[in-house]
């Protein structure tokens, strides 16, 4: 009796625990290197961006007046130095701090944008999928003509009626996002709203809010993860080309959009002031996208050993 206590505790104790969902996830995203390099990169952006807010907030923003915005007019177009290593541009502005400081811009907005499209459109796919019927026919079609509009000409219209600032120019991007947001929830709200622990809330007197909130959601975060990850590269892209067009942030303030809209000018003479900035736009985007497509590849069960 002792005995197969004692082997039964040791087969217990031998046993390999079953890891949880996201460390089973973060295990095979590190073995993919490439989206190591780019999580490592967007990790770098964001400590940039928040060394920014640091200054920002210690020097009480003068050392944002007295470099980053601060024209030296003699010293106009002088390409990549030692004190200046990405060159100055058509105001004698130093590129590479112009560059560091339109990171958080980008991001935040990149973020934003993001963050309200999900829960905008999340909140839409997640009405229509869980109550279908006409009020999904309904909520589907009204996405369906947002789609059938270029999203960045519906952004420039929104922005062009509500005005160029930052709140303006996320809300524009937001907006044009949420049917892709509203779609990928409602499939996943179709797909979980049949499983048996739905019908075990319903049993036990739970209400529809609740299990959309507390159950069904959270079991559908994979999709949104993914989405949400690739829709943060179009949106920088799409902030960009916003400012690139002369509708997102204004001048001085450095975005990278807006650097490229003002050195367009000046690219056969200074060839740093374009090419740093549009570098910077690419490897953004490449390094989400990486990174997206990695956390595909690891959330999808199909795959899994």
């Amino acid at each position: 009796m002792k005995e197969n206590k004692a082997t039964s505790f040791m087969q217990e104790t031998d046993a390999p625990k079953e890891r949880g969902l996201w460390l089973d996830v973060w295990t095979r995203l590190r073995k993919n290197k490439v989206a190591l390099v780019g999580m490592f990169f967007l990790i770098l952006l964001v400590v940039v961006s928040l060394s920014t807010f640091v200054i920002d907030l210690v020097t009480k923003e003068s050392f944002y007046n007295n470099f980053v915005i601060k024209q030296e007019l003699t010293e106009k177009l002088k390409g990549p130095s030692a004190g200046h290593i990405f060159g100055q541009d058509e105001f004698g502005r130093d590129v590479f701090l112009r560059i560091i400081w339109g990171t958080r811009y980008s991001l935040l907005l990149g973020v934003g944008a993001t963050i309200m499209a999900a829960l905008l459109g999340g909140a839409v796919g997640a009405v229509a999928g869980f109550y279908g019927k006409k009020l999904d026919n309904l909520l589907m079609r009204l996405m369906d003509i947002l789609l059938s509009i270029p999203s960045i000409l519906l952004s420039i219209a929104i922005v062009a009626a509500l005005g160029t600032n930052m709140f303006n120019v996320m809300l524009a991007i937001a907006i044009s996002y949420v049917p892709q947001y509203a779609r990928i929830v409602r499939a996943a709200i179709m797909e979980q709203k049949s499983m048996e622990y739905i019908e075990a809330s319903r049993a036990v007197g739970a209400a529809d809010p609740r299990i959309i909130i507390r159950h069904i959601i959270p079991n559908a975060m994979a999709p949104i993860i993914v989405q949400a990850t690739l829709g943060i590269a179009g949106c920088i892209l799409s902030i960009a080309g916003l400012s690139f067009l002369g509708l997102g942030i204004q001048p001085p303030v450095p975005e990278w959009g807006g650097m490229l809209s003002n050195a367009r000018q000046y690219m056969r003479d200074a060839w740093h002031i374009t090419a740093f900035p549009g570098l910077a736009i690419m490897l953004t985007i490449l390094s989400l996208n990486l990174v997206g497509d990695a956390l595909r590849d690891a959330l999808d069960p199909k795959l899994k050993n």
